[in-house]
């Protein structure tokens, strides 16, 4: 009688016959995933102060605006999640819908798209841990060894198992939202700089001419929410548990980035928050919380942002070692990427794979005497923005596409409405980030064309690749996202 691989204990299963934890991840643990990914105390220290510079007291909006938008995406995508049940989750999704070259197209922008949303956080990494190390004491270190350590530190963690890093996340999403709950809690309490307002909600504040940069600010922030598909095959009860971590987090972010930076904008008063953000934009949070709850608090946060970056940085480590997993598995990359460890069932060589890159794309930037916050974060994070919102475009287009061929029982409104209404919003949400690339970049024209068309090149590569792949590969081009990974 054939043993299965669930049968085998741990340590005696090899790594041709392992396979990944299934039941291990919870709807909360799938949120927390999603959540640090966005890194939320990153983004309101960080690029909040920007969105209020920009757009007037009337930003908070945005951040609902783009919250809600995600939400009409995900009505179509978590309803396709449970007709399709591959690891390639987007470029599946994409290949049902639009077909095969349009997928391997997709696959190409995922693998683009998650790398460098990671990879250019190790700039991040690097100049927010030499920043709170100069804050707190004083002392100057050199960014190349806080990024080799942090490449290091993700590298093990998701070596680990799945739950270890839910766990993980979980600890530091809680440190990263309670220090921002905590200058919340002291904003309200002393009733503000000039007493609590609801001025941010006034349509007269919300439709200004900054509000299109506030939205591009504002989509950026939720990146990587969809990648909860991703762990289907390690959820408990997938079908339920998928979607209602997708709507969490989407409900969490929106809600939680618009009341954080309603905060923000009562803690110096509607006619003084502009003016505190333009004279100290990365200062804004730190004086906030130093004036409303304390100098501890201050230094508290300051850690707190370091931890939020490696909380980012290994979820969107363990979404790319399961894109790369799933990609193996289909015989699209090399199938030793899809090997998965005895013990942890981790995509443990995907996860090597993945940190090598990193660390080649670290040495290379710093062999250039690049800054690791202008240069190594900015110009590679920002084509994987593209590219990842490219992804939810087209995966909002396949539904539609693929429900019109298959017989369900679906209703129109999660098949045809919501799909086609979400479509609309991210082409728009698109040409905003596009039209606006320059107050993500700081970099000249000619930089920011470049970074604009990375993603449509990798996607358009996935063509000639389609065709090679049907004459040289024709059992693998066949079978591309069309059966569930085992």
């Amino acid at each position: 009688m054939s043993v299965t691989t669930s049968e085998l204990p741990e340590e005696r299963a090899s790594s041709d016959t392992a396979t990944l934890r299934s039941g291990s991840l919870g709807t909360a643990d799938i949120a927390f995933f999603v959540v640090s990914a966005a890194a939320p105390l990153t983004v309101m220290a960080g690029v909040a102060p920007l969105a209020i510079l920009l757009g007037g007291i009337g930003a908070p909006v945005g951040y609902l605006l783009a919250g809600l938008t995600l939400a009409v995406f995900a009505v179509g995508f978590t309803t396709m999640s449970r007709h399709i049940t591959s690891g390639g989750a987007f470029y599946a999704f994409i290949t049902r819908g639009l077909g095969r070259p349009v997928g391997i197209g997709a696959a190409l922008l995922a693998l683009i798209g998650y790398n460098g949303m990671e990879i250019g956080v190790y700039g991040l990494l690097a100049s927010t841990t030499r920043d709170t190390l100069h804050s707190l004491f004083g002392t100057d270190v050199p960014w190349l060894p806080i990024s080799l350590a942090g490449l290091v530190l993700i590298g093990y963690g998701g070596f680990r198992s799945i739950d270890f890093g839910a766990k993980l996340l979980g600890v530091l999403l809680v440190a990263e939202t309670g220090i921002l709950v905590l200058l919340a809690g002291g904003v309200l309490v002393k009733g503000g700089a000039h007493g609590l307002s609801l001025g941010s909600l006034a349509p007269a504040h919300v439709f200004v001419p900054g509000t299109a940069a506030v939205l591009a600010f504002a989509f950026a922030a939720f990146t990587g929410f969809e990648s909860t598909v991703i762990y289907r095959r390690e959820a408990r009860d997938p079908e339920r548990t998928v979607p209602r971590a997708t709507y969490l987090a989407v409900g969490f972010l929106g809600l939680f980035y618009a009341f954080i930076v309603w905060v923000a904008v009562q803690a110096f008063g509607d006619d003084q928050v502009v003016r505190a953000a333009g004279k100290d934009p990365a200062g804004l949070f730190f004086t906030a919380i130093t004036t409303y709850v304390g100098g501890w608090a201050a230094d508290l946060m300051h850690v707190f942002i370091i931890t939020s970056v490696i909380a980012s940085l290994l979820a969107f480590h363990n979404a790319i070692n399961r894109y790369a997993l799933a990609l193996a598995e289909e015989g699209v990359l090399p199938r030793r990427l899809g090997r998965i460890h005895p013990r942890h069932r981790s995509p443990h060589v995907a996860g090597i794979a993945q940190t090598v890159l990193g660390a080649v794309v670290v040495l290379a930037f710093w062999a250039a005497q690049a800054d690791p916050y202008q240069q190594l974060l900015l110009w590679v994070n920002t084509p994987g923005m593209i590219g990842l919102l490219l992804l939810q475009l087209l995966a909002a287009i396949a539904v539609p596409c693929y429900f019109r061929r298959v017989s369900h029982q679906e209703g129109s409104l999660r098949t045809l409405v919501a799909p086609v209404v979400a479509a609309v919003l991210l082409a728009t949400a698109i040409v905003l980030v596009v039209g606006h690339i320059d107050l993500f970049t700081g970099a000249s024209p000619a930089v920011n064309t470049l970074l604009v068309i990375v993603s449509p090149v990798v996607f358009a590569l996935g063509l000639p690749l389609a065709w090679w792949l049907r004459r040289r590969r024709p059992e693998v081009y066949a079978a591309f996202a069309t059966e569930p990974a085992e």
